[in-house]
């Protein structure tokens, strides 16, 4: 069955007030023209937080309340100026748009169909959320749900039930790759939208050396290169690392399906001076060659800032700013 659902009658109602690290309560969704805007959800503080950076000595934060506390995944729609996140408060996709005030309001949200939301992907007008197994809040279904933003809502489109744990996603045009949870693995469905209802299979499934389980997941089709994240041990704030795959289109696709990607064909950094301990979303700045990650363990959560690593390494962060509760994050350049 599909959905349409819009919740017209939110937008009377989900007036929210604003909370900034900055007097001025403006947020301005709109993008710099020059530096990049991130956009980090919380699965405790009910608030987005924005980072407007021009560069990591010049780096503008402010925080805005939303309708969820708990919320994971999020993308800003720059065509649209408004932000989508899955809220797990309440189990459906929320989009937002600024009000004139500076606060933000409900624009429109799906229906309410999954739990336990770990990440969305989009592409064009299609928006993925990975729901991760949970015994209780979803008779232990690893799924994805798949919408389309219309003009007039968000439209539920289908359901794909997989036999791997899901938490990162990632969406190239027809392709959405996913990190296998509680593994070094990681996947990629071809032709994905294309799809009907039911069980789907990966296309290919390839293990990443030195992985203790992957959770973050982003790609540059521009530079050719695959970020993600290594929580380790999901009960140790310091074991943390981050991994970045060059050339990764060759690496992928000349590993066999069920093979390896080497350790010697990636770059690694952790360590005591990278305060990486479970770091749970991962963004990339095209443009400066900086890597942004949502780090949840640290002191509560954080979002850093590396540079570009040339090498294995234990690098201090280029930034860092503590963001209570930071589960992913998104990067608009």
């Amino acid at each position: 069955m599909k959905h349409l659902s819009t919740y017209s009658t939110l937008l009377a109602t989900a007036l929210f007030t604003f909370s900034s690290c900055e007097k001025d309560d403006e947020i301005d969704f709109n993008f710099p023209d020059e530096g990049s805007m991130a956009y980090v959800s919380s699965n405790t503080s009910g608030m987005i937080t924005t980072l407007d950076v021009d560069d990591v000595s010049d780096i503008s934060m402010k925080q805005k309340n939303i309708a969820s506390t708990d919320a994971d995944g999020i993308y800003y729609n720059d065509d649209r100026d408004e932000i989508i996140l899955a809220s797990r408060t309440y189990n459906r996709l929320e989009i937002y748009q600024k009000r004139k005030n500076g606060s933000l309001e409900i624009k429109t949200t799906s229906s309410s169909d999954f739990s336990n939301a770990r990440e969305i992907a989009v592409s064009g007008d299609m928006i993925v959320v990975a729901q991760d197994a949970d015994p209780v809040l979803n008779n232990n279904m690893n799924r994805f749900y798949v919408y389309e933003r219309t003009p007039s809502g968000i439209r539920y489109r289908n359901m794909y039930d997989v036999n791997i744990n899901l938490w990162g996603i990632h969406a190239e045009g027809n392709t959405l790759y996913a990190v296998v949870d509680n593994s070094s693995d990681i996947v990629s469905f071809e032709n994905f939208f294309s799809n009907l209802n039911g069980m789907i299979e990966p296309s290919k499934r390839v293990t990443v050396e030195g992985i203790v389980r992957t959770h973050g997941i982003t790609h540059s089709s521009k530079d050719n290169r695959m970020g993600l994240t290594d929580v380790g041990d999901g009960a140790v704030d310091n074991d943390g690392a981050v991994v970045v795959i060059s050339n990764f289109s060759s690496m992928f696709g000349n590993t066999a399906n069920g093979g390896t990607i080497m350790a010697a064909d990636q770059v690694r950094i952790e360590g005591s001076n990278t305060m990486l301990g479970n770091p749970v979303d991962v963004a990339y700045n095209e443009d400066n060659k900086h890597i942004y990650v949502a780090e949840r363990a640290s002191e509560g959560g954080k979002v850093l800032i590396f540079e570009m690593p040339a090498s294995n390494g234990n690098p201090t962060p280029a930034y860092s700013k503590n963001v209570a509760g930071a589960a992913a994050i998104y990067l608009h350049q």
